[in-house]
């Protein structure tokens, strides 16, 4: 998913029983079709501002009703604002037909009942389950449970670097381990300039770097049966990690504990940052002024002698965006009509290359506009080496209770004092305490 400061909403929600919270039951049916002529669309911001939205969706929406003759009413949503839209629309039952969920909260909103469930009817209805990246269904709703949405973009998390930044520091090839991250980064961070760039009160991008490093560390933030446990030596040891490449290692600059709109991406375009770890940053670099070949592209960073891949090797959460049809649509035939469309091989290439993202439709990544240095990168990524974070309907509290923990360590690394195992582990106790029983 993209990054959100709206993540701490969806307790209010989660915290009183599911029924109060539903645009729809598990016994409320599947909408009507009373409205046959009209679909509302709420879409997240992916692009430099809402206009730029306006202008990649518009045509597509066009072509879409001229197929249909189903007319949509497009709404762009500020990531800071989506999910305090959403929950108020599950809360009152009023909500759009079709809207755009980060894949992140799809067990948590899934938890509500609001959410139309993809169940073997109408994954036949789009085309089918297996047209889609395994990985990114995976990351579509709770295991054992039909999932909430369908998968629509598809992100990972690389390691972007300045090559500029790289030749004047002599500096050959991007760390392949957290090791030589270190080591490089020390070599970067000096005249006023840091070796990485961080948001440190970003509560979701600190989750999903955090959760990284505990399956690194061979670390679950959630045990067997769903329940929390933040505060193990293994998870104490990876955000301890992370907060260290500002507090002990110094190549994060200070200020970036306050950052949490992005402005890591301008200090890179900028060249006050040599590298930063992000999902499909190449479009947000190009709004910045960079163009293609001032970056370079690799995979993020795994342990001393390991290559990416699966369990401890995992350098990326799955990461991306999920279509969501609300239970009490009034046009649910229509609905199911827009996701087919908005999934289909021809738009799926359409929209992902405006977005600089990967389709998690197969067939559609065969396209060579795919095949550029960075996207290779993140389509490989999603293939071998990403997981998707914990899929409990507590995800949010965990992106709300943890990131505020890394959020405040970060902001005593920035002032000074000192980040130590016992301080990590009384952060996270306290994030655990904090979760609901």
């Amino acid at each position: 998913m993209r990054r959100t400061r709206a993540a701490a909403a969806v307790t209010v929600c989660l915290l009183v029983s599911v029924t109060a919270c539903g645009g729809g039951s598990a016994d409320s049916g599947r909408g009507s079709n009373t409205a046959p002529e009209e679909l509302t669309y709420w879409a997240s911001n992916q692009g430099p501002d809402l206009a730029a939205d306006q202008a990649a969706l518009g045509p597509e929406l066009k072509k879409f009703e001229q197929q249909t003759g189903i007319k949509v009413k497009l709404e762009v949503v500020p990531w800071p604002d989506l999910l305090g839209r959403i929950l108020a629309a599950t809360a009152s039952g009023q909500g759009p037909d079709v809207l755009n969920i980060g894949n992140t909260w799809s067990s948590s909103l899934q938890a509500t009942g609001a959410l139309l469930p993809w169940d073997a009817g109408n994954f036949d209805a789009i085309g089918g389950k297996d047209r889609f990246v395994e990985s990114a269904v995976g990351s579509a709703g709770a295991a054992g449970k039909d999932p909430a949405a369908v998968p629509l973009y598809s992100m990972s998390y690389a390691l972007y670097y300045n090559k500029k930044m790289f030749r004047e520091a002599g500096i050959e090839k991007p760390p392949a381990t957290w090791d030589e991250m270190v080591t490089t980064g020390r070599k970067l961070s000096k005249d006023g300039k840091w070796a990485l760039g961080a948001e440190g009160s970003n509560l979701s991008n600190n989750i999903h770097q955090a959760f990284v490093l505990s399956k690194q560390h061979g670390a679950e933030f959630f045990d067997a049966a769903g329940k929390p446990a933040f505060d193990t030596p293994a998870n104490v040891e990876a955000v301890k990690q992370y907060v260290d490449l500002m507090a002990k290692d110094e190549i994060i600059a200070p200020g970036n504990a306050e950052y949490d709109k992005n402005q890591s991406l301008q200090d890179f375009a900028n060249g006050k940052t040599a590298m930063v770890l992000w999902q499909s940053a190449a479009s947000s670099f190009k709004a910045h002024g960079m163009k293609e070949g001032d970056w370079g592209v690799a995979p993020v960073p795994v342990p001393a002698g390991a290559t990416p891949g699966t369990g401890t090797h995992t350098n990326s959460m799955v990461a991306g965006i999920n279509l969501a049809v609300f239970r009490s649509t009034d046009n649910i035939d229509g609905a199911l009509k827009f996701v087919k469309f908005m999934t289909g091989d021809e738009e799926q290439k359409i929209l992902n290359k405006a977005y600089g993202s990967v389709p998690p439709v197969k067939t559609a990544q065969s396209d060579p506009a795919f095949a550029t240095e960075d996207l290779t990168v993140l389509r490989d990524t999603l293939a071998t080496s990403a997981a998707p974070l914990p899929q409990v309907p507590e995800e949010s509290q965990f992106e709300t209770t943890v990131g505020t923990a890394i959020k405040e360590l970060f902001a005593d690394a920035a002032a000074g004092r000192p980040v130590t195992t016992g301080s990590v582990k009384a952060k996270l106790t306290k994030a655990q305490q904090q979760m609901p029983n």
